[in-house]
């Protein structure tokens, strides 16, 4: 594995990236992958960089110190093409997404948000055509998730053609394949900016049951036994439900013990066709009310896509879509009109006399009202206005 110290890169001929520039909103930045770092530069080093590459300049000394500044990594004296891909501005303006690779997964956790949890989606050549439209939609971090993404049969591919085309790339996992050696081989290849696990369990009886399979939680550790070997950048999700809640002290103290940095999530949600059947796994005691919604900018500068390519605001608000295989990046164009509809109160909200402060998510609301309401989970007021 490569020492956190000083390093060299020297032009080799790998599909990745070894630096990119790239417009960011208004922005543009030149980042690493896999480094959590990141260079902001003025659109003027920019544009010397993209006439740079096309020219076959070599590397000017001001990018040779950022770099050095920002990662401690001397780049040999090389055309800036060999050592750095250049984004070209995209019209769309998008500089995140979120993409569900495969709904299946190897647990079967009551309280998944993805109800039934399918292995389809997009073909090889699909997938790859979708990423080339999350490039020309200017996404510059992209979270890649499931279902366990890890299990697709394609993920390692997707994942190192995401790297390619000079995207910041996201995982995440249960962590049941971290503990494989082509995992282990690929992410040292082309190393994730971020790794994010799930924790279910601080013993095997409790993981074990949560996740409803046997031999769960060893592979869970070993799996965090090769990230943390790997200096991988893991960070914890603790879920707490009604049959771990018991060991929410002792999951935190099983991240603590690893080094990562942890969350502890509380509340579940309904799954994303509005049924109840995650919200019957709350842990009572630890529910805490959700915090006020001030809005987000979903479907104006990120989205969200399925196994199927169709893409949404967000994972919540998935209705309605846009086909990005068969209508292309075109269809971004009706996104934002999309977010603002979805931001219309509905008919499960008719009586409130709070409309006009409300800030509680409005796809949210109507997933909980699908399920049967329970206000006093997502309503900011604890139910309607009088």
């Amino acid at each position: 594995m490569t020492d956190e110290g000083t390093n060299a890169l020297a032009p080799s001929g790998a599909a990745a990236p070894l630096l990119v520039a790239s417009p960011f909103l208004a922005q543009y930045l030149l980042v690493q992958p896999g480094q959590a770092a990141g260079v902001r530069i003025p659109e003027v080093r920019y544009e010397e960089l993209r006439s740079a590459s096309a020219e076959s300049r070599s590397v000017p000394d001001w990018l040779a110190e950022a770099v050095r500044r920002a990662w401690g990594t001397e780049l040999y004296a090389a055309p800036v093409g060999n050592v750095i891909l250049v984004r070209e501005r995209s019209p769309f303006g998008y500089a995140k997404a979120s993409w569900e690779i495969n709904l299946g997964c190897d647990y079967d956790c009551e309280f998944c948000y993805l109800g039934e949890k399918r292995f389809e989606g997009l073909d090889w050549a699909g997938k790859q055509q979708l990423l080339r439209t999350l490039r020309d939609a200017g996404v510059l971090w992209l979270q890649i998730t499931g279902g366990e993404a890890l299990i697709d049969r394609e993920f390692g591919a997707a994942y190192a053609y995401a790297h390619q085309l000079g995207m910041m790339v996201q995982v995440s996992s249960n962590g049941s394949s971290l503990r494989k050696q082509p995992i282990r081989d690929l992410f040292a290849r082309h190393r994730p900016y971020r790794l994010t696990l799930s924790v279910y369990g601080a013993t095997a009886g409790t993981y074990d049951k949560v996740t409803r399979n046997r031999g769960a939680f060893g592979r869970f550790l070993k799996g965090l036994d090769a990230a943390r070997e790997d200096r991988l950048p893991v960070r914890l999700n603790v879920i707490v439900s009604d049959d771990n809640a018991h060991e929410v002290d002792a999951m935190v103290r099983l991240a603590e013990s690893y080094g990562f940095p942890h969350q502890v999530f509380t509340t579940m949600s309904p799954t994303i066709d509005g049924e109840a059947n995650p919200l019957a796994t709350q842990a009572q005691g630890h529910v805490t009310a959700r915090s006020v919604f001030t809005g987000c900018n979903a479907g104006r500068t990120f989205f969200h896509v399925n196994p199927h390519g169709i893409a949404s605001v967000c994972k919540v608000g998935r209705d309605p879509s846009v086909n990005l295989v068969t209508e292309g990046v075109e269809s971004l164009r009706r996104l934002g009109a999309i977010a603002e509809s979805l931001q219309l109160r509905t008919g499960g909200c008719s009586g409130c006399t709070k409309a006009g402060t409300c800030r509680t998510c409005r796809p949210l609301a109507k997933l909980f009202q699908e399920a049967g309401d329970r206000r006093e989970l997502y309503c900011q007021h604890g139910g309607y206005g009088s």
